[in-house]
């Protein structure tokens, strides 16, 4: 529960041209996982102008706040957020294709996004049409699958800083890497994306894509609320012990439950929500098939996941719950 003195900041700031604005809102809605207390104060821009207002606003009241994609990728915790959540959603998601160029909106729902750019007849971002999540998001951490990633195809990142101002970044000053960027911690909102493609034919662009949600049906669980894929691949022990879906498999952990979290038996680096599971449920399952991965390979696994603490910090999920030691 908010001050009373934060309280009276969090009504002060939704009375100024931020965007839409709702106390009290519930983070299960706004989370793939279906999990999540209150936050005191939801905020979403719908426009450029709204988003540095808001920005310069959230600094001025010195009020603790996070921005947020789709909650694809996200843990809430059971007691909520203190403070302003601010979604970059289909609210801030417009976009524009011109010849090989893409400029699009942080908000913007990548699968949308994919599938329109397949359709112009632009080649390279099939990969990423079947992740759930925002362009915002995806760029920060160079997301992907088939072991590619976003970061390949950026020409410009337009990023706001606390004092509401645009800065511009080009991919090398990125610095991608494997699901890294230098964009991350640094204290800024991505705004909108530049990207570039090669041009190719549609007909073969859209069979690909096709190809890849199809299989991604026939592997990941659909029934269950789920954020994805749970754990990350680590390129250097690749080679020796696969995904991590297939070390938890060989481990024997499919199925594994604590409370309402489960490894569904369709892919072991899921976890997913069988109706009522609550934060601890998850981060009590993730430190369990880390330990159990850990003691039967030697291999520490780490989330890609992040949790969100009440205080509206971000930390990788297995973080949240090292308080078990592993030697």
């Amino acid at each position: 529960m908010a001050t009373s003195t934060m309280r009276d900041s969090l009504k002060q700031l939704a009375r100024r041209s931020i965007g839409e604005t709702s106390f009290d809102a519930p983070l299960r809605n706004h989370s793939w996982w279906g999990i999540g207390g209150p936050a005191d104060l939801l905020v979403q821009p719908t426009s450029l102008e709204q988003l540095c207002t808001l920005i310069k606003s959230l600094h001025e009241f010195q009020l603790p706040h996070l921005f947020i994609g789709d909650g694809s990728n996200l843990l809430f915790d059971d007691v909520g957020v203190r403070g302003v959540v601010v979604k970059l959603g289909r609210n801030f998601s417009s976009y524009e294709i011109s010849g090989r160029k893409i400029t699009a909106q942080s908000g913007v729902f990548v699968p949308r996004l994919i599938r329109n750019i397949g359709r112009a007849g632009l080649t390279g971002l099939e990969h990423a049409i079947g992740i759930p999540g925002t362009l915002g998001g995806l760029v920060l951490m160079n997301g992907g699958s088939l072991r590619q990633g976003i970061g390949t195809h950026v020409q410009q990142v337009h990023a706001i800083n606390s004092m509401g101002e645009m800065i511009r970044f080009d991919r090398d000053s990125c610095q991608f890497s494997y699901r890294k960027s230098a964009l991350q911690n640094a204290g800024l909102v991505i705004a909108r994306v530049d990207l570039q493609c090669s041009t190719g034919d549609p007909v073969r662009i859209q069979q690909r894509m096709r190809d890849i949600l199809r299989s991604r049906r026939k592997k990941f669980p659909r029934r269950h609320p789920n954020c994805g894929s749970v754990f990350l691949s680590d390129p250097k022990n690749y080679d020796q012990f696969g995904p991590p879906g297939a070390i938890i498999e060989r481990c024997g952990l499919k199925t594994l439950r604590i409370g309402d979290a489960m490894i569904p038996q369709q892919h072991a680096n899921f976890i997913v929500n069988l109706g009522r599971a609550s934060s601890a449920d998850v981060l009590s399952l993730v430190r369990t098939v880390r330990q159990d991965v850990f003691d039967k390979t030697g291999f520490l696994l780490n989330c890609e996941v992040r949790y969100v603490q009440p205080d509206g910090q971000q930390v990788p999920a297995h973080e949240a719950c090292d308080d078990l030691q592993l030697t």
